[in-house]
Formats: structure tokens, C-alpha cells, sequence
């Protein structure tokens, strides 16, 4: 989500740190600051806002050091503002970081008893402050950032400046960070390429490597304090490539990313051995859960799939009557409802102008309100009661991949929440779904490996002018995604159905020119769907099938299948919407349309 840069060299820092971030900024950024030293103190700059900000406000400063660390960064604990932009500084102690840390709070509390005063209100601030009070008590800098981060739990990538030490510190845990080897430099930083124009030769660190990088070279150790020797690495890629990590779009790379996202989106809100959700910014008390008699989901396109999906999941998980409602046409309306109405917008910019309007159509009725967004401080996140964050990161690509299943995650959270407070699941039962959703970013893993067979697949349907998508229950709303998701980026025309709805008219248009994609994961309308498979093929139609590991039925019946593991029925589709998605993708790529902004779309809709 957020961008580093270090530096240690005979180049001026500045310099070096303003073009790696700018080589970042299409990650998407609030807030942007450098670190540097000069005449042996630590000299920080900072602005909410953006690299062309920070590059002015610095502009003619002269410093004399040799090394510094940069940072742009996209809000995931505190509003953007120039106080929670890094670098943070405790003591002698500069950092800059890219993750989620899950134990922040409690460790600030232990820290501000002890007489630390923080001035942020970011979890980063809590790092420096950890290695500060280790180098107090008389650590070396390889032992104070060991202990410091051995307290740590959650994700990070990071980058130390100290004062009185010639030398960067980087280390990683579940978030990337990589080492640039120069001719008598060396570089961090979080993404290739920000060093790409000084460096080819690259040092991938490990989950809970440590690197002390000197003017003399590179040391890496782990956090028992073992030194390691990685293999120096080579990349060849330009610098449009390193972009995308090296996928061809960027749609691609953030299909790949969406075991992560679904992960930090869960970090640090779940914990299963109490058998409980956490929600930082829920608004309604447990009492007022209780009296609630119904949930309105308002959202447009992509996000109304995930709202479709979240009212399976209140009215199981919560017993709570749901519905999702199309935010241009909620709008219109003349809803019925007071505050015992829960409205959840959704959006990923936060700045869907029908699903603003919709928010405040529901606040003039005196509902209660909430949002599901991706970006901190959007208009949605600011007009709602309450937001739950989803923390999937930039999405660079038009046509929503992340995002959604990061949706999905959070509205997870939501319905378990509700139902724990609601008294309709008991906390062992609560254990039980919260380790089964744990495993779900492992299970998109294992989807992922087989992208070479819905490649294959995808390779043999780029003729077909239309297609029809089919689901039942929560597998419904992944049909819909599915069908949405081809037409955006190969413009090839797509419908979603309700498999029982195929009978009411879309079954006459099956013939061997309409391939039907269905959604069939094992749950109770397994057999049902089993008989839509069979109407298509009596009528000549071509089947390509989602199935589970396993299953030999529908194998004899489709023409083409993809297999998905098991999980839950609520939580299949985590693992059936990657595979829409990429047959998608592998479409549109063969047939050469623009991917990554297809024609007529925007990213944000921002106009009613």
C-alpha cells in the first residue's frame, strides 16, 4: 500500500529518495516525507499531499549526510495529514513502514505509561518508539531493532534511520521489501521499481529478515539474530513492467494480490482464540444491534455483487432481514424505515456519487448508516456513522478484482459481528467460522496456481460473441461479478442469471453459439444445478463448470471445467469469483483490448 525508499551513498539522499517515490506514485498515495541527516541530526520533512509538495517545500535545502530513508503513504491507521505522514521520529529514531501493526494499541498504552508521548495517531509511530527504548537500555542496533520488532504482531515492511549510525536498517514480515546493490551505493525499498534507474541487482529479503546496509556492503540476519547469505538476483524488467511487478497489467497483478488484501483486510479484527470480531469504528452499540430489524445494502456495480452477497450473509449469519439496493435507483424511492434501519454503503473510492446520495437519502430518514470503503477520508467514509476499511491498496486497474473480494471480507466481519451481539452464534461457533475464514487466503493461493488452465481455456472461447452466467444462492452474485467483468474489459456481450431463472427465458437463446459459464460449488442446490447443466446440454449449449476438487458428476456433463477448493457454502465465493475473473482477464488479453482502462469506463464514478 505505501511506497519506501533508503538510500546510502555518495549521491546527495534528497535527490535519490524524490525519484523513488516518484517511481511510486502509481500506487497511490495521501502523504509523502523524507528523512535525512544532516550535521549528524535527523532532519525530517512532511506533507499531506502530493511528491511535487514535498520536492517543493525542500527545494534549496542542502544537507550534508549521506543517508535517508523516504515514504509515501496510502492511510490505514489515522487521517491523512502531514502529523501521521511518515517518517515518525522517537528519540534517535527515524522509521518509515508499509503494513498493518495488529497489537499497536496495546503496546502504545504500555509505552505511554511508561512516559513515551506519541504525537501521531498512526501504528507506525509505535516501532520507533520500541527501538528507541531497546538502544536506551543499551542494545546495539542489530539487537534493538531485533527486540523491538520480536514485539511486534501483523505485517511490515521497514526502514530505520539512527542518529550517531552511518547505516540503514531494512526488515520485512508478510509485506515486500527488497535490497538494491550499486557501485558503492545500496538502495531499500518496498517495489523494484523505485531504484530501477541506479540498479539492476537486487536482494529479496524473507519474512523476518533484517538488513544492516553500510557503505561497506549488506548483512542480513534473522530475528534470532542468524546471519543468511541470499542470492543477488538480476532484474531485466523496464520500468513500465516493474510497475506491474512484472504481470503484463495491472488488473493481472491485483487479481494475484487478492490473498493478501482478504488478509490485511482481516488482520488484526479477527481473533480466534477468543472467539471474537473486532470492528474499531462501529457505530451502533450492542443494545442497539439487538433492536435492529433490518439491513439496507446500497451500493453500485461490482460493489452491489458484494452487497448481493451480504445479504446471504446477514440473514444467515445474523438473522437480520437484508437487502441490496442499486444506489441510482435507492435514490428514487420512498424506502421505509427509522433507526432500527441499518444502511452499509459500499464503495471502493468512497466517492460513488449515487451511493453518497443514497447515504444521505437514508440519513434524512433517520437511519443508522455505515460504509465499506478502500480509501481513508473519502466523502462516503466521512458522511457515514461508521466505516469498516477495507485494506486491499491501490487499485490501479478500471475493472474491480481486489477490491470486491476485500468487500466480501468485511462484510464477513460484519454479519459475524452482528450475529455475536445478536446472540445467533455462540462464541464457539464463532471460533469455528473465524478459523475457517483464516484459511480462505491460502484456498485463493491454491486457485491462483491454476491460471494455466483457465488461460487454456479462455484461449479457446475468444470467439463466442456472447455468454451466459449461472449461480444459485451466494454463487448468484459471483455469476453476475463474472458476466460484468468479461463485458468491461473484452466487450464481448455477457448475462448473469439465477440458474432457476434460465428456464423463464434465457433458455432460449442456448445454442452451440452461447457458451454458459455456471458457478457450482457442493452446497444444497448442488442437484438443482446439476439439472440447469443438463437443460444447456439437450439444448446443444457449451458448459464451462466451477466445481470443487473432487467432483466427478458435472465433469461428465461440461465441456470445460475448473476445479476450486472446498470451503463453507457462505464462503465459496472467495474461491469461485478468481477464476471469473481470470478467464476475464486471458479473454480480453487475446482479443488486445486495453485491459487496464477499457473503453468508456471510469475508475471512480464521480457524476450521478
Amino acid at each position: 500500500m505505501c511506497g519506501i525508499v533508503g538510500y546510502i551513498g555518495p549521491r546527495s539522499p534528497l535527490e535519490v529518495l524524490l525519484e523513488g517515490l516518484r517511481r511510486l506514485e502509481y500506487r497511490g498515495y495521501d502523504s509523502a516525507g523524507v528523512a535525512v541527516f544532516h550535521k549528524g541530526r535527523i532532519e525530517i520533512r512532511r506533507v499531506e499531499g502530493k511528491i511535487a509538495k514535498l520536492a517543493e517545500l525542500v527545494k534549496g535545502e542542502k544537507f550534508d549526510g549521506h543517508v535517508g530513508i523516504g515514504h509515501t503513504r496510502w492511510a490505514t491507521h489515522g487521517r491523512p495529514s502531514e502529523t501521521n505522514a511518515h517518517p515518525h521520529l522517537a528519540g534517535r529514531v527515524a522509521v518509515v513502514h508499509n503494513g498493518i501493526i495488529e497489537n499497536y494499541l496495546a503496546l502504545k498504552k504500555e509505552l505511554q505509561s511508561a512516559g513515551r508521548q506519541f504525537i501521531s495517531e498512526t501504528d507506525t509511530e509505535v516501532i520507533a518508539h520500541l527501538v528507541d527504548e531497546e538502544l536506551r537500555a543499551g542494545k546495539s542496533l542489530p539487537e534493538a531493532v531485533r527486540e523491538g520488532l520480536k514485539r511486534l504482531k501483523g505485517s511490515y515492511a521497514v526502514c530505520f534511520l539512527v542518529e550517531g549510525e552511518e547505516r540503514l536498517v531494512a526488515a520485512r514480515m508478510e509485506s515486500p521489501m527488497v535490497i538494491g546493490i550499486g557501485d558503492g551505493e545500496y538502495f531499500a525499498a518496498s517495489d523494484v521499481p523505485a531504484v530501477l534507474p541506479y540498479t539492476r541487482d537486487f536482494l529479496f529479503l524473507e519474512d523476518g529478515d533484517i538488513a544492516l546496509i553500510s557503505p561497506e556492503g549488506v548483512s542480513i540476519f534473522d530475528l534470532q539474530g542468524r546471519e543468511r547469505t541470499p542470492p543477488q538476483r538480476r532484474v531485466d524488467w523496464s520500468p513500465a513492467m516493474a510497475e506491474k511487478e512484472g504481470y503484463k497489467h495491472f488488473m493481472l497483478k491485483e487479481i494475484h494480490e487478492q490473498p493478501r488484501a482478504v488478509t490485511d483486510t482481516l488482520r488484526g479484527r479477527v481473533l480466534e482464540e477468543e472467539g471474537e470480531v473486532f470492528l474499531e469504528d462501529f457505530p451502533l452499540t450492542d443494545e442497539e444491534v439487538r433492536e435492529l430489524e433490518r439491513v439496507l445494502f446500497v451500493a453500485c456495480g461490482t460493489s452491489w455483487h458484494a452487497a448481493l452477497i451480504g445479504e446471504y450473509l446477514m440473514e444467515t449469519l445474523a438473522r437480520l432481514p437484508a437487502r441490496a439496493e442499486i444506489a441510482s435507483e435507492f435514490r428514487y424511492r420512498d424506502p421505509v424505515g427509522d433507526s432500527r434501519t441499518l444502511l452499509v454503503a459500499i464503495s471502493q473510492s468512497g466517492e460513488t456519487a449515487d451511493t453518497i446520495a443514497g447515504v444521505r437519502e437514508g440519513k434524512k430518514r433517520g437511519f443508522r448508516t455505515l460504509s465499506i470503503c478502500n480509501v481513508l477520508e473519502s466523502t462516503i467514509s466521512r458522511e457515514t456513522e461508521g466505516v469498516i476499511y477495507t485494506h486491499a491498496g491501490p487499485e490501479i486497474g478500471v475493472a474491480s478484482t481486489k477490491a470486491f473480494t476485500a468487500q466480501l471480507a468485511a462484510l464477513q466481519l460484519l454479519a459475524l459481528y452482528t450475529g455475536r451481539r445478536r446472540g445467533v452464534i455462540s462464541q464457539q461457533e464463532l471460533k469455528g467460522h473465524i478459523r475457517s475464514l483464516k484459511r480462505i487466503p491460502h484456498l485463493m493461493e491454491e486457485v491462483l496456481k491454476a491460471e494455466g488452465e483457465i488461460q487454456r481455456i479462455a484461449r479457446g472461447h475468444v470467439h463466442y460473441k456472447d455468454f451466459l452466467y449461472l449461480g444459485r444462492g451466494v454463487s448468484y452474485p459471483v455469476a453476475l461479478e463474472g458476466a460484468l467483468k468479461l463485458k468491461e474489459i473484452s466487450y464481448i456481450h455477457a448475462e448473469g442469471y439465477p440458474a432457476g431463472e434460465m428456464k423463464h427465458g434465457p433458455i432460449a437463446l442456448i445454442d452451440e453459439d452461447m457458451p454458459v459459464v455456471i458457478v457450482a460449488p457442493e452446497d444444497h442446490t448442488y442437484e438443482k444445478t446439476l439439472g440447469n447443466i443438463e437443460e444447456v446440454k439437450s439444448r446443444s449449449g457449451r458448459v464451462i463448470a466451477l466445481v470443487n476438487h473432487g467432483d466427478s458428476r458435472i465433469r461428465e456433463q461440461a465441456d470445460e471445467v475448473i476445479r476450486v477448493p472446498h470451503t463453507p457454502p457462505l464462503l465459496s465465493p472467495f474461491v469461485t469469483t478468481l477464476p471469473l475473473q481470470l478467464l476475464a482477464y486471458h479473454i480480453a488479453d487475446f482479443l488486445g483490448t486495453d485491459v487496464d482502462q477499457p473503453r468508456n469506463l471510469a475508475k471512480s464514478v464521480t457524476v450521478e
